[in-house]
């Protein structure tokens, strides 16, 4: 195990009987960093969060989180990592306060402990006003809020969290990468699964899953400048019927009207690829305005690596 590394691990493999759902996976997760899982639904993203805090057995493969052998050592984990789900997951019936007591429990914090460590976490997560509220009438950047403060109220080392802002608006959920950032300046480690493309960007590292496969990885500005693709702006009239004779170009990969611009994805190796897109549909009949190669971004990536997996599948 490497000291430097929260996570590691090799060769991992879960079936489902006929379902591969998660394929070789290796990974390797520095220590107090926000590493993310990004990927399209039944990518494997919660299957592999459950294998590493020792909630689903792999098929094959090793797992080391801490210096733990999971699921071997599964139990002696449990008091130094916390999960949040995307589903909240606490008593409804209970008030805030009474959850979190509730929580303490769970994790066999010393009476005095868990008074301070509650008390904490009521001011650290604004929760202050809804102690004696149900929990079920919160909101649901409340229901965030007060999900975050129990995963994290015995102050684990690694923090799971299972695409944790998918109900609430994107105040909260700027206020919730907040926090977050303050448990990694504090020293916790995060793996946070995310369907969100602003959200990813704010990970230290990413990778990208499709079909239980890693297709990606690395830093947000790496994967960007690393993109197997190019990038071609084209402002255009009737962009719709533009974007579908682009679509119909093998060396095109993918078209995506952003506003009254075509955001054109294009295999890496073809050569001239702004003036061969300008040629096309200037020859089509269409008025351009503007075709010029871009930065990748974050959607790109996702969208390049992804369209790749499913070519290889298809061929």
């Amino acid at each position: 195990m490497n000291a430097e590394l929260a996570i590691e691990a090799s060769g991992l493999n879960k079936m489902f009987g006929p379902v591969h759902a998660v394929a070789n996976l290796d990974l390797a997760v520095p220590r107090s960093r926000i590493y993310g899982f990004l990927g399209p639904n039944g990518s494997g993203k919660s299957t592999t969060i459950r294998m590493l805090c020792g909630l689903l057995t792999p098929s094959s493969g090793q797992i080391s989180v801490l210096g733990h052998s999971i699921p071997r050592d599964a139990e002696a984990l449990r008091m130094k990592v916390g999960y949040m789900t995307q589903k909240f997951s606490l008593y409804e019936d209970l008030s805030v306060h009474e959850n979190l007591r509730f929580i303490a429990s769970v994790y066999t914090l010393e009476r005095r402990a868990a008074k301070a460590q509650i008390a904490e976490s009521i001011e650290r997560y604004r929760l202050g006003a809804l102690v004696r509220q149900r929990a079920g009438t919160l909101s649901g950047g409340q229901k965030q809020r007060l999900a975050l403060a129990a995963a994290t109220l015995h102050e684990p080392q690694l923090l799971f969290l299972d695409e944790p802002t998918s109900a609430v608006d994107p105040e909260n959920r700027r206020a919730f990468w907040e926090s977050l950032f303050d448990l990694v300046n504090e020293g916790t480690t995060i793996l946070v699964s995310t369907h969100y493309m602003d959200e990813a960007e704010r990970c230290h590292a990413l990778a990208i899953l499709d079909r239980g496969k890693l297709v990606a990885e690395g830093s947000p500005a790496d994967l960007s400048r690393d993109i197997d693709a190019q990038v071609i702006l084209v402002r255009v009239n009737q962009p719709r019927r533009a974007g579908k004779v682009l679509h119909a170009q093998k060396w095109v990969r993918s078209v995506a009207q952003i506003g009254n611009e075509l955001r054109v994805l294009i295999d890496k190796g073809h050569a001239e690829a702004a003036q061969s897109t300008r040629d096309l549909l200037g020859g089509a009949g269409f008025a351009i305005d503007n075709c010029q190669p871009a930065l990748a971004n974050l959607e790109d990536v996702f969208v390049a690596a992804t369209l790749q997996g499913k070519e290889m599948r298809a061929a």
